[in-house]
């Protein structure tokens, strides 16, 4: 039996994150905080940890002038999915989210293939579909439990779309800096004006939370945000956006499970069915051939 690479392990570790982030991220606005104020201050949390991080191994932030354009371009990108995702969680659920998110390698692919960055073979496609077909599954299953608002959904797609729109311009810059640079040099130029929008409930947010919620908000940034971004970028700088982005199709999946565990929300057979073809769906993708970006 072939035992998983690296790059599959640090696919797997990613999506079992940003699935947990959801629950976690759900949880602290339900307990007190305030969707922008959260945003901002876990922004400028990660920030600071990733300009050490990057200080201390590579004693530069620097950024190319011709780089500058399409690091402001990211980081806008970057500020409207941070929106779309604080206020979707607030105004919809973790689990309707999560379902939302599975539609991003569908967008990351149109992207692709709009820009020419992305060759995908018939392979792929009938793979993406079958994985879409899976995420449609586990969305009938949840039946009840998709209680979100149409505003939720809407901001939902927001936070797909920009994701996939997020992914497509950052990569060009992996293949010239480090993740670690470019997330602090995009995430730091987010913050500013996520923390500008933030202010209003920044200065009338309660910030006697308890321990238990700071607790968590910590391992939001340090593990869902610092680690994921880091696997997350060095995926996309070896198999491209829509490749990597497909294996988030499994997020849905993974998140309901955790739910089952941390928030006793119900998981029916049409979900487990679901997870199962979005499982099928990515390894038949995998087995494609290989497609090339092109060399800047």
């Amino acid at each position: 039996m072939r035992r998983p690479t690296t790059l599959e392990l640090m696919l797997l570790a990613t999506i079992g994150l940003w699935s947990l982030n959801l629950t976690v991220s759900r949880y602290i606005l339900t307990h007190g905080f305030q969707p922008l104020a959260y945003g901002s201050v876990r922004y400028a949390l990660a920030s600071g940890v990733f300009c050490a991080m990057t200080l201390t191994v590579e004693r530069s932030l620097r950024i190319a002038r011709r780089d500058v354009p399409l690091v402001l371009a990211a980081a806008g990108v970057l500020y409207v999915n941070q929106i779309g995702f604080v206020y979707a969680l607030h105004e919809s659920t973790a689990s309707v989210l999560a379902l939302l998110l599975g539609a991003t390698p569908i967008f990351a692919a149109i992207a692709g293939v709009l820009l020419r960055t992305e060759t995908l073979s018939g392979r792929f496609w009938s793979g993406a579909l079958l994985s879409f077909a899976g995420v449609a599954l586990v969305a009938l299953g949840a039946g009840d439990q998709v209680s979100g608002s149409f505003v939720g959904v809407l901001l939902g797609l927001l936070t797909a779309t920009s994701w996939a729109a997020y992914s497509m311009l950052i990569t060009p810059l992996m293949r010239r800096y480090s993740a670690s640079r470019i997330s602090t040099v995009v995430l730091s130029a987010t913050t500013v004006p996520l923390a500008l929008t933030a202010w209003p409930q920044l200065s009338s947010q309660d910030w006697s939370l308890g321990w238990e919620v700071w607790a968590l908000v910590l391992f939001a940034t340090l593990g869902p945000l610092v680690a994921t971004n880091v696997m997350w970028f060095r995926s996309l700088d070896r198999i491209g956006p829509a490749r990597a982005t497909l294996a988030a199709n499994l997020q849905p999946f993974v998140a309901a499970a955790i739910a089952v565990v941390l928030l006793s929300e119900s998981l029916g057979w049409l979900e487990v069915a679901g997870g199962l073809l979005i499982a099928v769906g990515i390894v038949a993708a995998r087995r494609r051939g290989t497609a090339t970006l092109p060399v800047e």
